[in-house]
């Protein structure tokens, strides 16, 4: 086994432990503060966090990616004027929110926006603090201090979350959580390779060498933001704040998939395909299909599982304030699998320097949301919304796999014989739990 792929399966097996820790202590925390907090207080804060992440997605220049890329990336002053950039980003941010936040509190018409979103904000200045330590230790595979790391930090978060929500169940207690996380994550990366420090610093070839390969990581990331998040700032329009923080809760379960191979992709995937980017193409498509069916298969298992069951998940865990996540639930987990398949892949574009093929991808997906989403509204209310939602990463998937299909790399057979087992479990699945009299998944909309 070569020392690359030895160390793929180690990194991916820690990223999975990682994350798989991670969304446990999420998702317990998560029916602990269902029960805190008012449904209400989700839609709010699902509004403030989409704003946040949209200012760090449309400032992003690719200062990850371009370490673990680049020949230097292990240069000292590659490193430390990729840190310097990252810091001046982070108060550049701040001062955006607090410009952000007057028209946001009008068109939502919620005051509250005013001080919510520039204190919330303020988590842009700790992430621009955080080590380079982490990239490197990304472009290096070496994942386990990179999964202590997030998981340690989660889990002082969530902490702080339940214990204020407990004396004071208001929307502070989820604005202070994320607080805590980023200044916690801020200290704690300067300490993740010993030895390993940033200073500021300012190499003006180095800086070139950033901005070339991060402008179109810009433009991904910035549509990546539009695309991802385009659904809850519609139906921020659409939804009451209720209906929206029941949303928020079979979104996120629905995304748990997503989620962990979006770990993977990026933490392992890439870096993988970078290491192994020079070979010819045939080659390079050749191997990146051999360990693609290795994630691709299990995936569609799991997701079958989420799809044939999470109605009854959601019927469980939570209570009826939460009773319409439940038809939710199945049509969401279902959308999701076009965008594993891409996850799986997509990574090989950004190794050959391709990355203009997740920008016109993501934009496409905007598209498609902000028109598709009012007209599923129209057309049946939450369920149309709801069902264009689901549907909003098949023209993603088409752009992407055009790119790998120009590049040499595509996978369409792959995806075909994937997406029948995926039918298949589902089918099987569904069959028995109606034969067991558990109904179907989506029975309270039929």
């Amino acid at each position: 086994m070569s020392s690359i792929k030895k160390k793929a399966i180690i990194a991916s097996l820690w990223t999975i432990a990682g994350f798989g820790a991670g969304q446990v202590l999420r998702f317990g925390s998560n029916l602990i503060l269902t029960r805190l907090l008012v449904p209400e207080l989700f839609g709010v804060m699902t509004l403030v966090n989409i704003f946040i992440i949209g200012l760090q997605l449309f400032s992003d220049t690719g200062v990850g990616p371009s370490i673990i890329q680049n020949k230097r990336g292990n240069e000292p002053i590659f490193l430390n004027t990729a840190w310097t950039l990252q810091v001046i980003r982070g108060f550049v941010l701040w001062f955006a929110s607090l410009l952000l936040a007057w028209p946001v509190a009008q068109f939502y018409d919620k005051p509250q926006f005013l001080w919510l979103v520039p204190v919330a904000g303020l988590t842009t200045i700790m992430t621009g603090f955080e080590s380079t330590s982490r990239f490197t230790l990304n472009r290096n595979l070496a994942l386990r201090e990179i999964a202590i790391f997030e998981l340690g930090s989660q889990a002082l978060a969530i902490a702080v979350m339940i214990v204020w929500a407990s004396f004071s169940p208001t929307i502070w207690a989820l604005v202070g959580g994320n607080i805590v996380s980023g200044l916690i994550k801020a200290l704690w990366s300067h300490w993740l390779i010993p030895g390993y420090s940033n200073r500021f610093a300012w190499d003006k070839e180095v800086a070139q060498e950033l901005f070339s390969f991060g402008r179109w990581i810009f433009i991904s990331t910035a549509l990546t933001f539009l695309a991802d998040q385009s659904d809850r700032l519609t139906l921020g329009k659409l939804f009451s704040d209720q209906l929206l923080g029941v949303y928020s809760i079979a979104f996120n379960l629905a995304q748990l998939p997503r989620a962990v191979i979006g770990a993977v992709s990026g933490k392992v995937i890439f870096p993988a395909f970078a290491k192994a980017a020079a070979l010819p193409r045939p080659e390079l498509r050749a191997k990146i299909l051999k360990n693609r069916k290795l994630i691709l298969f299990p995936t569609a298992f799991a997701l079958a599982i989420l799809v044939s069951f999470g109605d009854i998940l959601i019927s469980t865990l939570y209570d009826e304030r939460y009773a319409e996540a439940s038809w939710m639930m199945p049509i969401l987990a279902l959308g999701i699998w076009p965008i594993l398949l891409t996850k799986t892949i997509d990574g090989a574009l950004l190794a050959v320097g391709k990355s203009k093929y997740l920008a016109f991808s993501f934009f496409f997906k905007f598209i498609f949301v902000i028109v598709g989403v009012p007209l599923g509204f129209r057309w049946q209310q939450e369920l149309g919304a709801i069902t264009v939602v689901a549907l909003n990463d098949l023209p993603l998937y088409a752009v992407i796999s055009y790119g790998l299909w120009r590049e040499g790399l595509n996978s369409f057979v792959q995806d075909i014989l994937a997406t029948l087992t995926l039918l298949a479990f589902i089918a099987i699945m569904v069959m028995g739990r109606n034969i067991l009299g558990f109904g179907l998944p989506i029975e309270m909309i039929l």
